[in-house]
């Protein structure tokens, strides 16, 4: 069969017959992103040629708002329901897919993960990132902010491709060397003066986001005169490229594809994206499509978790070749006390603290004792007709009301300081917040004796103290409430999250001030106190770009296999970490544990996955037209070697009994390992479990490697466990040396009888 370039014209025909008969349906334009795959005799050169294919399908110009050319074989553009019906029976359509709406989900963070002596300086053992380019898909970025100065940095490597984007600022430099902007909504200009839209951060997340991951060294950091020190990302080496995909709070899975395809083409080494949105099908959801095809191509992804705690079953970019980071506290309080009339003191936290004096008690009264419906939750407006003013407010925290938002509103009538208690669910979870007046997070018993005394002093008054700035504190790390959890609705047999990171009260950059006009303060750089798995993900982003820098050979499933099986279990103090009710976290929140970069660097062993084990995957799960959407080319799943999920050569290990299963039947679990550690080692296995909690042995006994790169595979037996109510039983198997310990978590489900 011969082969020839695509042209336009050789469906155009044929397009005009099936498209112009629904021109004008009347049906209502929206985004979809459409699946296609050019005919077997067609030969896609440049990217004319694939924009050109793209362009047959559609039945007039003007409607393609983004060519793929990387990491998806398709094109958004705006269409109605029924040309998306016409369209799907011509040849070479796979799928059309509705653009969905995403949200957007330090000084002392790379001390707290060892990365930094007591004194402030990079560990030289460590790295800096040298070399790595990490591509962060964000809000936007503050170029002028000296998180993202380039004094000192060598020039980018050559495989750089990227552009700067600041409408003719040259504002880049060997630091932030690329800026885009991708928004299918402006459709690349600002609606009012029609000039092109810029990659600056209206918003401060990707602000926030790109400095954690990759900021410069800044001395003097602080947010209103805490957490002073000198911030640094954790990469300070590592090279930064903002791709704009997020205006305000909301982002496009269109734009979010564009963005990752830019990313991988300008050649980063590593991206990181802090946004998510409701569980769907991996084809179905742009993000796992695009990030698949980056690290089929050698990019690493770290993903954040979600922020739907802590609830089960509430985990976001759940795909195994993504590394999805739940977020935890570090070892520091911005400490606020709240003390009652009747000397009662509880501790909670703000990060503005004017001086008030302590001859001084206030009014202290309960939003929820006003007949507005959940006035409990101080939103906007609540507060309306009900007297606080001159007052300390007790507000609950939750109710989809930002907790800066219910400041605002107290402030607006005229409380003097708000007093925020967790609900029940909430636990002892507590957040540095940038209030506008006096305030205090508290924890839920905190909340609930302070409501106490309301209830039962005929005149209750409260004052606050200011705590500043406290390190050391604990138990640290642990798990917050508001980190998503597991298990994963889209692959319940891949233990997700994967690993733990800091999220709760990080200081980064910021592009403005933060706080009440009258606070103090605001002399030098504008940094923020932010929280939530968007903070602990370009952590991870941070600490894999050190891995790449030392390991540029290593895969992605490589580096994310690193850095899980040497997280540790434990806080400082060498207990379980804890999760928001000071419980013992599980795996379902805090995944392999919490990254320990040290060993991350040198794990001893690996846990590797190629693209294909990830195509035989996917064929355990989905049709043949779904898997060719993932895997941009046509995927006959009878030709695959299928793969089950358990058996994905995964660093965690998930074994799920259904009801069916025979219980004489044991089910077998296999993992190979890859020796990069010192060589000659031998590893004997070690199982981390309750007494009598499962049946499981392993076979070898031992494995042994004489040289690096050498594999070896052994097999998990779990027998099954008979009992009336269903349970999860969770441990770990560790694999050890005399110098390494490989650890892989171990989560068994097994059905009730």
């Amino acid at each position: 069969m011969s082969i020839f370039r695509f042209s336009v014209f050789y469906l155009l025909p044929f397009l005009l017959v099936a498209l112009v008969a629904v021109e004008g349906a009347g049906d209502e334009r929206s985004t979809f992103i459409v699946h296609v795959q050019p005919q077997v005799n067609h030969v896609l050169d440049t990217a004319d040629d694939r924009k050109a294919l793209y362009q047959s399908f559609l039945p007039d110009h003007g409607r393609l708002l983004h060519a793929y050319h990387h990491v998806a074989s398709g094109f958004a553009a705006r269409l109605t329901q029924r040309e998306v019906e016409a369209m799907s029976d011509l040849p070479g359509f796979v799928a059309a897919v509705p653009s969905r709406v995403y949200k957007l989900h330090t000084t002392h963070t790379p001390q707290f993960l060892g990365l930094d002596t007591q004194q402030g300086t990079r560990n030289c053992s460590y790295g800096s990132g040298d070399g790595v380019i990490i591509g962060v898909l964000d809000s936007g970025v503050t170029p002028d902010h000296p998180s993202f100065s380039g004094d000192g940095m060598p020039p980018p490597p050559a495989k750089w491709k990227g552009r700067c984007d600041f409408n003719g600022r040259s504002v880049c430099n060997n630091k932030l060397i690329g800026a885009r902007v991708f928004d299918t909504a402006g459709n690349g200009t600002a609606s009012s003066s029609g000039a092109p839209l810029s990659p600056i951060d209206e918003d401060g997340h990707g602000t926030h986001t790109s400095s954690t991951a990759a900021g410069a060294v800044v001395p003097g950091a602080q947010v209103l005169g805490q957490g002073r020190g000198t911030a640094s990302g954790i990469a300070p080496r590592a090279h930064v490229a903002m791709y704009k995909v997020c205006t305000l709070e909301d982002c496009t899975d269109a734009d979010i594809l564009a963005g990752i395809d830019a990313a991988v083409a300008d050649g980063c080494d590593i991206i990181s994206m802090s946004l998510g949105g409701p569980s769907v099908p991996f084809h179905e959801n742009s993000m796992a499509v695009g990030t698949f095809a980056a690290v089929e191509k050698g990019v690493f992804v770290s993903m954040s978790a979600g922020n739907s705690g802590p609830d089960h079953a509430t985990m976001e970019n759940e795909a195994p070749w993504m590394l999805t980071v739940a977020a935890s506290t570090m070892d520091r309080l911005i400490r606020t006390t709240v003390r009652l009339g009747n000397g009662l003191a509880f501790d909670g936290e703000s990060v503005y603290q004017p001086n008030m004096s302590a001859a001084v008690l206030y009014p202290l009264i309960y939003a929820g004792a006003s007949s507005t419906p959940d006035a409990n939750f101080c939103g906007n407006g609540s507060l309306d007709g009900f007297d606080v003013r001159g007052k300390i407010v007790l507000c609950d925290r939750g109710n989809g009301v930002l907790m800066l938002t219910k400041g605002v509103e107290v402030l607006r009538a005229g409380g003097v300081g708000m007093v925020l208690a967790n609900q029940f669910i909430d636990g002892f979870s507590t957040l540095a917040i940038s209030h506008v007046l006096p305030a205090s997070h508290v924890s839920h018993i905190a909340g609930a004796a302070i409501l106490n005394y309301i209830k039962t002093t005929a005149r209750p008054v409260a004052q606050f103290f200011s705590g500043g700035t406290v390190l050391g504190t604990s138990p640290a790390p642990a798990i917050t409430f508001f980190s998503s959890r597991g298990p994963s609705t889209q692959n319940p047999g891949i233990l997700k999250p994967d690993i733990t990171g800091p999220g709760a009260s990080v200081l980064a950059a910021w592009p403005f001030q933060v706080g009440p006009p009258s606070a103090g303060g605001h002399d030098g750089p504008t940094f923020n106190f932010q929280s939530g798995t968007s903070m602990s993900a370009p952590h991870l982003g941070g600490i894999a770009a050190l891995i790449k820098s030392k390991h540029p050979e290593w895969s992605p499933a490589a580096i994310k296999s690193a850095i899980m099986t040497t997280a540790y279990t434990t806080d400082r103090f060498g207990k379980p970490i804890l999760n928001e009710q000071l419980m013992a976290a599980d795996l379902f929140a805090v995944g392999a544990g919490h990254v320990n970069p040290e060993k991350a660097m040198n794990p001893g062993l690996v846990y590797d996955i190629t693209p294909n084990d990830y195509i035989g995957f996917l064929c355990g799960l989905y049709t043949n037209k779904e898997v060719s959407v993932i895997a941009r080319k046509a995927v006959d799943c009878s030709a695959v070697k299928v793969i089950p999920e358990r058996l994905l050569n995964y660093p965690s290990i998930t074994a799920i009994f259904p009801p069916s299963w025979d219980s004489t039947v044991p089910m077998l679990v296999e993992r190979t390992l890859k020796n990069v550690g010192e060589v000659p080692a031998v590893y004997y296995p070690q199982f981390d479990l309750q007494d009598n909690a499962m049946n499981i042995s392993v076979v070898p006994a031992s494995l042994r490697f004489s040289h690096v790169n050498q594999v070896k595979t052994y097999m998990v037996t779990v027998w099954p466990r008979t009992g009336k109510a269903s349970m999860v039983v969770q441990g770990a198997l560790r694999w050890v040396s005399g110098k390494y310990t490989v650890r892989s978590p171990i989560s068994a489900t097994f059905a009730g009888q």
